[in-house]
């Protein structure tokens, strides 16, 4: 596995994945004791179980709802926030690009999308149904409209912190601007691109479970506001442990989709 390299390297390399390892087992057993915790307070009624829920409740909870439809919660609340999630980070990173290309329209929009950016956006909501319905579809707008702002922000400031002498460099030679965006500043800001991948997968669940506290008949957002409306913290734990479970794997999958794309990136510059 490490041959080839030198000795200090080597060791480099396996501190690094000790390290790494000693990381992971620390997160497992802090979780654990934050579990366990919790339901030793719960059951020595020090914290009120109707109130906190605790592990075991909520753990029977989750399998009675495996039964009753939950996987079809969770399936609809990852469906809007994909489609949010792509739609937000697409349109968000267009914007950018037409921005970055025109000076002028950067200059007028730039002031003009950090108030949009303040603005609450799920004050929103309201307005936002009445212009698109009742239903996934404005849910998934609400979405967009967190997100994408961000994704504006984000990749334009990366596109204008671009190396300014690689793209002079480019310019003496006789590139025009597409060829300087598509071989200098879009490369140069691959990492910028997975950055607001991951901070857009966060901002997009969010604003699925605001669009469906609004207006949904599913998702983890409505069982969430169902399980508050009846008094059933069991059933609000479960779906917040859950909605936090399938935020933790979105953002895995982000992740892991960086990594793949760095390496598709090595091998195509060998």
């Amino acid at each position: 596995m490490y041959n080839g390299l030198s000795k200090e390297r080597v060791e480099y390399l396996r501190q690094n994945k000790k390290r790494k390892t000693v990381i992971t087992i620390t997160r497992i057993v802090g979780l654990i004791c934050v579990i366990a915790l919790w339901e030793v307070l719960a059951r020595l009624k020090i914290i009120d179980s109707f109130i906190m829920s605790q592990p075991s409740r909520i753990v029977d909870t989750f399998i009675n709802m495996m039964s009753s439809g939950l996987m079809k919660h969770i399936g609809v609340t990852c469906l809007e926030t994909l489609i949010g999630f792509l739609l937000g980070t697409a349109m968000g990173t267009l914007v950018a690009v037409l921005l970055w290309w025109s000076n002028f329209m950067s200059r007028v929009m730039e002031p003009l999308l950090v108030i949009l950016n303040s603005l609450p956006k799920i004050a929103l909501g309201p307005v936002i149904i009445i212009w698109v319905g009742a239903g996934m579809q404005a849910i998934i707008v609400v979405a967009i409209a967190i997100s994408l702002i961000v994704t504006i922000l984000e990749m334009l400031n990366g596109f204008i912190s671009t190396d300014g002498e690689k793209i002079k460099m480019v310019k003496t030679f006789g590139a025009n601007k597409l060829v300087v965006f598509t071989k200098i500043v879009f490369p140069s800001n691959i990492g910028t691109l997975f950055n607001s991948l991951k901070i857009n997968i966060g901002l997009s669940l969010v604003g699925v479970i605001a669009g469906e506290f609004l207006v949904s008949k599913a998702g983890l957002g409505y069982l969430i506001v169902y399980g508050g409306q009846v008094f059933q913290m069991d059933l609000v734990m479960c779906s917040v442990i859950i909605l936090a479970a399938v935020a933790a794997l979105m953002y895995q999958g982000v992740v892991l989709l960086e990594k793949f794309s760095n390496r598709i990136l090595k091998f195509s510059s060998k």
